[in-house]
């Protein structure tokens, strides 16, 4: 009897091991992620909160490496690192994305459409998350959209523009596909550049105006230092998502309970990057007015005008590519449902109220 006791406390201990053994290995797996966004972008701290979060929230179980972009390798270089597992995870705008496949510029931004409100609830309630999966499943990624950040600044320059007919024949540095077609239909050219190029570009005039992101990452990015004129709204981005993209073999081997702590923590940077986003948009309007930068505002009628191209060249687009019409009849869909509830309490609504929006029949017939 004290034989068989002795044996199955042996087997005890040997199991409480295993046990121990097992978690100190879980504890011991390391991410290494990086992201497109250099030290100096603001639109890094986005990234940053959520890898904390992770590290919070599932530290046990894998710990996050976090390193700035351009440190490891190029921005342009993480899609093809964390596709093929070079490394776990890395931090992105899907637009950057949009020669390999349309539908990430939409899945990136919209010119005219959403704002960041919209994002959220398409995100989260309308079908947008599980688009977000099947497009970046495509090239073996499990993508978690974790950032909204609301309408970009706009266009700011030496080079005043008061209207749409000041657009004609200006070089704008302009991201996303979509961006660029409805400024070329306004008599602009899109000049493509990098986030960290575009202060010296306004300062050389090698553009004639640029935008890059919010007003508070644009100032910190040093654009009141060398634009006079700021045009607005942003209407080329009337809102961003950003998220995290994941190997899938690394995500696969993580435990059901690790990857709810992931989402866990993508969904509350999403509701903080939002707000945080619209505190440092609001101080660093008040800080581009003080700094003697000129406001100027489309009218009315030049952003009914944007709408019409923008309809046109969604529909357009939908039609090169059948994942493109899939993400606009999905947001367009949400729109069109959304109304119901969301006209009725204009103004005091989170959505934007769009009278003329771009043609579901059209879409569905590209897809």
């Amino acid at each position: 009897m004290k034989k068989m006791t002795k044996f199955a406390l042996t087997s005890l201990a040997a199991g409480v091991a295993f046990a121990a053994l097992t978690s100190t290995a879980q504890a011991q797996e390391q991410w290494t992620m990086t992201t497109t966004w250099p030290e100096n972008l603001d639109l890094i701290k986005i990234d940053q909160h959520w890898a904390e979060l992770v590290n919070q929230l599932a530290g046990d179980e894998v710990q996050i490496n976090f390193r700035a972009g351009g440190t490891l390798m190029p921005g342009t270089e993480v899609f093809d690192a964390t596709e093929t597992g070079a490394i776990q995870a890395s931090g992105d705008w899907p637009g950057y994305w949009a020669g390999l496949n349309p539908a990430f510029s939409p899945l990136a931004t919209t010119t005219s459409l959403f704002n960041g409100v919209d994002y959220l609830n398409w995100i989260q309630q309308w079908g947008g998350f599980e688009l977000y999966q099947e497009i970046y499943g495509q090239y073996n990624m499990v993508y978690l959209p974790y950032g909204i950040t609301n309408n970009e600044s706009g266009f700011m320059g030496r080079t005043p523009i008061e209207s749409l007919a000041d657009l004609e024949g200006k070089r704008l540095r302009l991201s996303g596909r979509d961006q660029g077609r409805v400024l070329e239909e306004l008599g602009g050219s899109q000049v493509t550049l990098a986030g960290g190029e575009v202060y010296q570009a306004i300062e050389r005039g090698v553009i004639d105006a640029g935008e890059f992101s919010t007003p508070g990452v644009d100032f910190k990015a040093g654009f009141a230092e060398v634009a006079d004129y700021w045009a607005t709204p942003g209407w080329h981005q009337s809102a961003s998502v950003f998220g995290v993209m994941i190997n899938k073999d690394s995500w696969d081997a993580l435990s059901e309970e690790t990857q709810a702590k992931l989402r866990t923590a993508a969904e509350a940077t999403m509701a903080w990057s939002l707000s945080w986003s619209e505190r440092e948009s609001t101080d660093a309007t008040r800080k581009f007015i003080d700094a003697g930068v000129t406001i100027n505002q489309f009218s009315e009628e030049d952003l009914a005008r944007i709408q019409e191209i923008t309809n046109d060249v969604i529909v357009r687009g939908a039609c090169e590519h059948p994942d493109h019409a899939k993400v606009y009849h999905s947001m367009i869909t949400y729109l069109e449902d959304y109304a119901a509830w969301r006209d009725i309490t204009a103004p005091f609504n989170m959505s934007r109220t769009i009278d003329n929006l771009p043609s579901l029949e059209e879409i569905e017939a590209c897809l």
